[in-house]
């Protein structure tokens, strides 16, 4: 049974993210995609457009010092444009290190995300690491 091209697309995100492959990132989303980021810390927000979401990914590695591994554990369509993926990201920042369970929901249109909304397992441990 072949993957659905929805599940493959974010798994091909994931492995961009992974490399710090800035280009193909680029290439998988819609010029006016947002990602939604909970809590009350440095990255929290709405992060609207492609340049503002290549920003953040940047931007957590910087804070990272390039130490942020993210092991993907699902990816889940339900065929019509939706897709939801599970993950444990572990990160070194300052004197903090955080292991933490995330799932991220996409929005896909036309063979591009459109919308992601990050979901994480303890908000209070998300942002104490990222304050």
């Amino acid at each position: 049974m072949s993957e659905h091209p929805d599940c493959a697309l974010v798994r091909r995100g994931y492995t961009a993210f992974a490399a710090g492959d800035m280009n193909t990132l680029s290439e998988l989303i819609t010029a006016d995609a947002v990602y939604h980021v909970p809590g009350d810390n440095i990255l929290s927000g709405h992060h609207k457009g492609r340049d503002a979401i290549l920003e953040l990914f940047r931007r957590m590695g910087e804070e990272t010092a390039g130490t942020m591994q993210i092991q993907l554990e699902a990816v889940l369509a339900d065929g019509r444009g939706h897709v939801m993926s599970f993950h444990t990201a572990r990160a070194d920042r300052g004197d903090r290190g955080i292991e933490i369970r995330q799932g991220l929901f996409f929005r896909i249109v036309g063979g591009k995300v459109t919308d992601i909304d990050e979901c994480v397992e303890d908000i209070e441990e998300e942002n104490t690491f990222w304050r």
